[in-house]
């Protein structure tokens, strides 16, 4: 199969870069894949989970936050405000966080403030939900 060279760059580091065959994202309206030679183009993505096939057969996995996704010139760009192995998941702190979440959603808040707590919410649900994914395949 056909290579093409991918970048997921999340806010605190380089999750990944390297040779990749396709990689699907979370995107706001489904889930997009790229493959080599793909067509121009840029996603909005959602919080979930991200895989990727390494040219040895290989899938890889992440947890990731919102961002967006460019393919141009046989690469693919991915840029996120986080982006987590599911094995590097802590789901003691992750359930804290999705009831932190779900507490603030209930007060009364601005509209920013709602935002963020959906936003975190959303996090916490991917993070938790590929956890489990994680520890059913073992």
């Amino acid at each position: 199969m056909a290579e093409f060279s991918l970048r997921i760059v999340a806010s605190d580091k380089v999750f990944y870069g390297g040779p990749s065959e396709i990689v699907i994202v979370p995107a706001l309206d489904g889930e997009y894949g790229f493959m080599a030679h793909h067509d121009d183009m840029v996603v909005a993505m959602k919080p979930g989970e991200l895989r990727f096939k390494k040219p040895d057969g290989t899938w890889e996995y992440a947890v990731v936050g919102g961002g967006v996704a460019q393919s141009a010139n046989n690469r693919v760009t991915i840029l996120v405000d986080s982006a987590e192995r599911p094995e590097d998941i802590d789901e003691v702190r992750a359930r804290e966080a999705m009831e932190r979440a779900q507490e603030q959603l209930r007060q009364k808040q601005s509209i920013y403030e709602y935002r963020m707590s959906k936003a975190s919410l959303a996090r916490a649900v991917s993070r938790l939900k590929e956890k489990k994914r994680m520890d059913i395949n073992l």
